[in-house]
């Protein structure tokens, strides 16, 4: 219901304790009396939690807030999130915006736009963003549904304190702070009620969970795991150092915990590594993967790597290349280095120029594809569970989709409604090399 007549419009960039953060501010609005509309011309405002974690993101970010004020220059446009917080320059902001609202500030959406309405004649732009380097304050935001009926993004932690030499993450989200676990339970009884089956607890630096609070991620899970209702546990990324054999064997005893593990990787070399100032060497990090493949038949292993990093020679690529072929993933998300001004890395000689990184990425582009098929290939024949989420047209055919513990990806002929329903089967190819689930 329109309560107070006014439009609504919010655009997500980045990640998912992003996209976190922007429904819980949408369910603020909707709280307000907003009608909630898709980011078109006609809104009365436009929120746009930005991102910061390449220059693309910084240019996305930017791009977005300038087709905000054309569709509707007379709208209220709020900047919010990492771009806002690190820009060290905020005038040019000042020209798209009308609300600044810097990270820990969210909460505040609005009591911002109060403030705005009754100063803008005196202050025509509202800025609220703090020293979020000097802060402990975990900001609360909350959900009390998700868009998605199924599965549900829940953010647990904020800030990191690793400083890799080419993260900006830190001087955009402060140090590690982790949220009261009473108020993550809490949502999550909220959320199994409105039928949400599978979350995937989330942060910034999830790994370092409850070490503020005398408490640990292992803990967490175990509580989430007592909870009626919610019927799948997935994990964000996690540092490799996490993975210890206590870890693993615990976790193994958690049938709600989906043999899923994103283990931070960035480079399969360790010249590399250390320049990068990542905290272990390839032998440790092949180490972990070994132990939760002791603990877990056929865990999924997924990781992110960089390439291009300053001073990367043709041989240390090699080394990386070598190392993913060693571990053999699931899937590797690959991205090009991206010099963010106020790190480290920026300050390194030997940049290493686009050409060589978009050939690097291809390379690796194509040795993550073989891995893929290779491993969902391990999976056929065998039973899995699948979580349906949506109903979809392929092939000119309806199914409906969703993902087995291990996220692969799975159809099944839409011949009855599926959605929100976990079932048994055996996983196979159709003749498209689709894979489709085979009910017992």
């Amino acid at each position: 219901m329109n309560k107070n007549g006014k439009k609504a419009a919010l655009h997500n960039l980045g990640c998912k304790v992003n996209a976190y953060e922007t429904e819980a501010m949408q369910q603020l609005l909707e709280q307000a009396g907003y009608e909630i509309v898709p980011f078109e011309p006609g809104a009365d405002l436009y929120v746009i939690n930005t991102c910061s974690v390449t220059n693309i993101a910084d240019r996305k970010s930017r791009q977005m807030l300038h087709k905000a004020k054309k569709m509707n220059p007379e709208a209220v446009v709020v900047a919010a999130g990492c771009y806002v917080q690190t820009a060290k320059e905020r005038t040019g902001l000042a020209v798209e915006a009308d609300i600044i609202l810097g990270n820990n500030k969210k909460q505040n959406l609005l009591e911002a736009l109060e403030e705005y309405r009754k100063k803008k004649e005196e202050l025509p732009v509202h800025q609220s963003v703090i020293d979020i380097n000097h802060t402990k304050e975990y900001e609360m935001l909350t959900l009390s549904r998700t868009e998605e009926h199924t599965r549900a993004y829940i953010k647990v932690q904020d800030g990191c304190n690793q400083f890799c030499s080419y993260c900006i993450i830190p001087y955009a989200r402060g140090r590690a702070r982790s949220r009261e676990m009473q108020d993550i339970l809490q949502e999550l009884c909220s959320l199994a009620e409105n039928g949400v089956k599978e979350v995937v607890l989330t942060g910034i630096h999830l790994s370092s969970y409850g070490t503020d609070k005398d408490s640990s991620l292992l803990e967490l899970m175990k509580r989430v795991h007592e909870l009626k209702g919610i019927e799948r546990i997935r994990l964000g990324s996690l540092e490799p150092g996490i993975v210890t054999e206590e870890f693993a064997s615990e976790v193994s005893r958690m049938e709600k915990v989906c043999p899923h593990f994103h283990l931070s990787l960035q480079s399969g070399c360790d010249s590399v590594l250390k320049r990068m100032n990542r905290k272990y060497t390839t032998g440790e990090y092949l180490q972990r993967c070994q132990i939760l493949r002791t603990y877990f038949e056929r865990p999924a292993l997924t990781t992110d790597v960089i390439v291009g990093f300053p001073g990367e020679t043709e041989e240390e690529f090699e080394q990386t290349e070598e190392f993913l072929r060693k571990v053999q993933f699931y899937e590797t998300h690959i991205f090009k280095y991206s010099k963010r001004k106020g790190t480290k890395a920026a300050r390194m000689p030997e940049q290493i120029p686009e050409s060589v990184k978009a050939q690097r990425s291809s390379d690796l582009s194509k040795l993550n594809e073989h891995h893929k098929k290779v491993y969902e290939d391990s999976w056929l024949g065998k039973p899995c569970q699948v979580l349906f989420e949506e109903r979809i047209t392929a092939g000119g055919k309806e199914y409906y989709t969703g993902y087995t513990k291990e996220y692969i990806k799975v159809l099944i002929p839409a011949d009855e409604n599926y959605e929100n329903r976990i079932l048994c089967g055996i996983l196979n190819r159709d003749p498209e090399g689709r894979l489709l689930l085979k009910r017992d």
